[in-house]
Order: structure tokens, then C-alpha cells, then sequence
């Protein structure tokens, strides 16, 4: 932490709260400052137990409570569209970053910062690196450095969800098929064997698949199979000696990462199969009795969760974990990137009660 960390007041409202961070340019790899200005102010307030990790912050109270609840958010964007500094305009407030997703950031410091006597220990986590490649997520640095700060009996990861409640998620396997052939002329074709052709089979099989939906908790989770790209060929008069599809697979939480990988070697029985990404899916969990309060308590819908979150990650830790945040999803990394400013002051109603038992 450095002496000039930005500004920050955590007791301001929320919504202004909310726009004091998107004015915190914070693009993944630049999170520093909003770091130590996190730091600064949540050590100043005397509460917590703060840890640095990286560019991630974590406080947390060790109040001897019999239960723990665990607050998660990322406090880094994608780049600046020309959408800095933040302003609000009727019932929004527009910036980079404020749905995805400082607006739950800021929920989540004003209770840090304001919340007198809570009914459970509290942690917040405060990561870096979320929007980039999952190898530098700073919430993966936290669990391999500081694996006992994730631990509790609640996890609420605040990513955007509109307000509801979306449960789990996916998981995500990013794999490459390969053919294989023979570079020759193009204009002696026959004295090579082209591999972009043999892809062909390749693009059959994932044009036959038919998505799988699996119930759990309640909650329908479809799983989808597609070509993202395909690479192949050096130049324009020479038959190709290699070709690669690569394939994305959403799979239901019903599966490991093992079983994900299992059913791709299956599928492409036959060809070059090599597993580039795999990111597990977590379950929703919604048999759990503290998330069962927490539900009842939100009184919101509950979806299944499409897409990957850092709920996972909890979950790999078997502790019970949901996406609930004010953010707008369907605005997330837009240039018109907004969040509605009532959604916003209620998550903070919402979880304040809840958490002072009521």
C-alpha cells in the first residue's frame, strides 16, 4: 500500500460510492491504486483483520460468531471505452465498470464500513485479474496462498445479476482437434492429402450434437458443444498439411472437470484431441440450510447460472456459493455500460438485513 492511494469515503451513499470506484480506473493489470485505497480505508476502520495478496485485499472479522459468511468481488475492468468518469442520469449510473461490477463492490464496502454488530463473522475479498486469463485470476492467487479465507458457510459472489439470484454455474472446456495431412502444390493435389478437408468430419459430428439439459436443485442447466474457430493453411497455392478446430464446451454441473473431459475424448473419438481449458462447474447448492435462509431472506427469482463465475471456486472447497449482485449483465463491457441505481440501494438493503439477523 503506498500514502498516495486515491480518495476513498466508504460511509457515502452507495450509489455515490459506486461512482467514486469506476473513477478509480482499475483495467486488469492497473488495479493497484483501487487496491490500496480498498486497503487503506478498510485497515482504518478498525474492524477487520486485512490481509494484501497481490492486488487483492481481505478483511475479515473474528468476532466468534457461529457462522461465517463470505463476501466475493472483482475490482477490475475491461479497458475504458470512453466511458470515464461516471455520471448518473435518471435511475442510472453509467461508467466503465459500474455493472461489472464495482456497483456490488460498493455494496460490499459500505457494509464493511458501516454495518454495526452483524449476526456472523464477515469476510470480503476484494480480487484483481478477474477479466483476463484465468491463469492471473487474483480470487485463484487468494485460494492457492491464502486457501482459509475462502472458507465458510456462505459465499456471495456479488458478479451482476440483475438483482435475482443465480445459482452455480457452468463449467467451461476449451479443447483443439487436429487433422493431420500431407502439404503438396495445389496444382498436383492428388500428390498431398488436405487436412482442412478432414475437418469436414470434424464439423459434422458438432452439427449432429444436441444439447443436453440436467435438472439440479430445481434449476435447468443446458450444456452446449460448438466450434469457435478453425485454423488451417500456409498460403493460397498449397494444399494443407494441418488444420485445427477449436471447441468450447458449457457443461452442466452435474459433471467433474474429469467427466467433461471423458465425454470430449469420446465425442472426437478418432482425432488429435488436446484440452486447452478447463474451468469446473459449481453446484447450486440449494439444499444447504444457510442458503436456504439466504434465498428465503432475497426473496428474489432463482436461475440457473450460465456462464462461469468464481463460485466455482467455493465450491471446489464444497462451500456453498451464489452469484448475487446489482449489475446489469446484458451491459457488462458495453460502452453504455450502466447499472440501475435502485437495484443498487437495494442489494445493500437486502444483504444489511439479512446480515444483522433480520
Amino acid at each position: 500500500m503506498t500514502d498516495n492511494a486515491p480518495a476513498l469515503d466508504l460511509t457515502q451513499n452507495v450509489v455515490s460510492l459506486t461512482g467514486a470506484l469506476v473513477d478509480i480506473q482499475s483495467v486488469s493489470g492497473g488495479e493497484k491504486p483501487l487496491a490500496d485505497a480498498i486497503e487503506r480505508e478498510l485497515r482504518a476502520t478498525g474492524r477487520f483483520e486485512v490481509v494484501r495478496c497481490g492486488d487483492a485485499v481481505l478483511a475479515r472479522t473474528e468476532n466468534g460468531r457461529p457462522e461465517r459468511i463470505v463476501f466475493a468481488g472483482h475490482i477490475d475492468t475491461v479497458p475504458v471505452a470512453g466511458n470515464l468518469p461516471s455520471r448518473v442520469e435518471g435511475d442510472r449510473i453509467y461508467g466503465c465498470g459500474t455493472s461489472d461490477m464495482k456497483a456490488g463492490d460498493a455494496v460490499m464496502l459500505r457494509l464493511a464500513a458501516t454495518l454495526e454488530d452483524p449476526a456472523y463473522d464477515l469476510t470480503f475479498i476484494f480480487y484483481d485479474n478477474e477479466e483476463i486469463e484465468a491463469s492471473k485470476n487474483g480470487l485463484g492467487r487468494v485460494a492457492r496462498e491464502y486457501r482459509h479465507w475462502l472458507y465458510g458457510d456462505l459465499a456471495i459472489v456479488m458478479e451482476p445479476t440483475n438483482g435475482v439470484l443465480e445459482a452455480g454455474c457452468q463449467g467451461t472446456m476449451r479443447a483443439r482437434v487436429t487433422t493431420k495431412g500431407l502439404r503438396a502444390h495445389s496444382a498436383r493435389a492428388w500428390l498431398g492429402d488436405n487436412a482442412i478437408h478432414k475437418a469436414g468430419e470434424i464439423l459434422t459430428r458438432l452439427h449432429g450434437y444436441r444439447p443436453q439439459t440436467h435438472v439440479i436443485d430445481g434449476m435447468e442447466y443446458c450444456e452446449g458443444l460448438n466450434a469457435v474457430r478453425i485454423e488451417g493453411g500456409i498460403a493460397g497455392n498449397i494444399i494443407p498439411d494441418e488444420c485445427s478446430v477449436q471447441v468450447n464446451f458449457r457443461y452442466a454441473p452435474h459433471r467433474s472437470s474429469e467427466d467433461a473431459e471423458a465425454f470430449m475424448r469420446t465425442f472426437f473419438d478418432g482425432f488429435d484431441l488436446e484440452i486447452t481449458d478447463n474451468a469446473p462447474a459449481a453446484l447450486p447448492a440449494l439444499s444447504d440450510p444457510m442458503m436456504r435462509r439466504f434465498v428465503s431472506h432475497v426473496d428474489q427469482p432463482v436461475a440457473a447460472k450460465y456462464g462461469w463465475t468464481d463460485v466455482s471456486r467455493f465450491s471446489a472447497f464444497k462451500i456453498p456459493a451464489i452469484n448475487y449482485g446489482p449489475g446489469d449483465p446484458n451491459l457488462a463491457h458495453k460502452p453504455e455500460e450502466s447499472a440501475q441505481t435502485h437495484l443498487i440501494e437495494e442489494s445493500e438493503r437486502t444483504l444489511r438485513t439479512f446480515l444483522i439477523g433480520r
